[in-house]
């Protein structure tokens, strides 16, 4: 069963990130949002974790929240895709469920 993670906090501020990428399995995609967008930046403490996890999961950001806060896709880690709402949509359609980490 394919799972689409979802993470808009902070990872400064909850674990929400960490244990989401914990439990996300190899057929789950992870897509940071709000201020979860954090945890795609280089240059982090987060860093090598996401890169990690970009072994096993696809990771993506959502790019009206990462321009919302300032920072343009150069700033993304290696491998991190960007999509647009459409393509927020079309990941939770793609996968049976959708689990929020708050």
């Amino acid at each position: 069963m394919t799972t689409l993670h979802t993470v808009n906090k902070s990872p400064f501020e909850k674990p929400s990130l960490d244990k989401c990428l914990q439990y996300a399995s190899g057929n789950s995609a992870v897509l940071l949002l709000e201020d979860g967008v954090y945890g795609a930046l280089k240059g982090t403490n987060f860093e090598s974790r996401v890169k990690s996890a970009l072994e096993s999961v696809k990771v993506y950001v959502l790019g009206p929240d990462l321009k919302a806060r300032g920072f343009s896709e150069q700033r993304l880690i290696e491998g991190i895709s960007v999509v647009d709402y459409a393509g927020f949509v079309d990941l939770a359609a793609e996968n049976a469920k959708v689990q929020a980490w708050l």
